[in-house]
């Protein structure tokens, strides 16, 4: 599970989730006390008194970004074919649909309607302009280094402790497939005023990888090292197993390790153990 995936738009249906539920609990409709008449007594009825009223409007949209969250931080799980998140927006606009209607059905709306109608509302947008605007695409938390969320204190497959992107001391790489810049004051580089000495065995070798074929631009397996990296937005992440449907989504502002090269493709590791091939590595950030 990785908790890290949530966007802005899916802390606008948690917000407005949270609302819809304490909105269920205030009164559903209004009335006026006679002069006279004491109505401490009287009772005003609220959306669980009433199940029709519960379960299509407030659990319904409740349940429906519930199912939204769970198909983010869990890619895949399907019910009937549909993925989780279909079956999620489906019913936060069904609850807004229902609390539509209800409103306008009843003479003096109370504060549980009148609030649960704001919330659906503000549910609903959120549920279906989420994946749309890129105000709510952003990531909900700040993004983190790869050693947060390695569970134990122990370090994943190939990481090196205290190096990567953003930490201090650690070379800033440049993106996957880029090849570093050498030149004055580069590490290594000859400086100003430094005679340069060719070594007969480096030039022999430099020779000789120049005369094989590139293949793909990909480096060969032996020669791979693996590396934390970060996606610039949402990606699947697919099975080792060539299966069409995604097994997770790699997500903005989360490190991930590759472990592997397969061609143009990277054989990924995400926080959570799980491993997949992720096809698409144009514009990756490595660490």
């Amino acid at each position: 599970m990785n908790i890290r995936s949530l966007t802005r738009g899916d802390g606008v249906v948690i917000g407005a989730a949270v609302v819809l539920f304490i909105a269920s609990f205030l009164d559903f409709s209004s009335y006026d006390c006679p002069q006279g008449v004491d109505c401490s007594r009287f009772d005003s009825p609220n959306a669980w008194d009433s199940l029709g009223l519960l379960m299509s409007v407030f659990l319904a949209g409740v349940i429906g970004a519930a199912l939204l969250i769970v198909s983010r931080v869990m890619p895949g799980r399907k019910v009937v074919g549909l993925d989780l998140g279909q079956f999620g927006v489906a019913l936060t606009v069904f609850a807004l649909w229902t609390a539509f209607w209800t409103i306008l059905d009843v003479n003096n709306a109370g504060a549980g309607l009148i609030l649960g109608l704001l919330a659906t509302l503000v549910l609903a947008a959120g549920a279906v302009a989420g994946p749309l605007v890129p105000a709510l695409k952003a990531p909900l938390l700040s993004p983190s280094g790869p050693a947060q969320g390695v569970q134990g204190g122990q370090q994943p497959y190939g990481a090196q402790p205290g190096q990567g992107y953003g930490f201090p001391g650690g070379q800033q790489q440049a993106p996957y497939g880029a090849q570093p810049s050498q030149g004055y004051g580069y590490p290594g580089a000859p400086q100003q005023g430094q005679p340069v000495q060719a070594d007969p065995a480096q030039a022999q070798q430099a020779q000789a990888q120049a005369q094989q074929p590139a293949q793909g631009g990909a480096a060969p397996a032996g020669d791979f090292t693996p590396f934390w990296f970060a996606v610039p937005v949402a990606r699947p992440l697919y099975g080792e197993d060539g299966s069409p449907n995604p097994i997770a989504e790699l997500a903005p502002g989360t490190w991930y390790l590759a472990v592997e090269q397969r061609g143009q493709s990277l054989i990924a590791q995400t926080q959570d153990g799980r491993r997949g091939v992720l096809q698409d590595t144009t514009g990756i950030q490595r660490g």
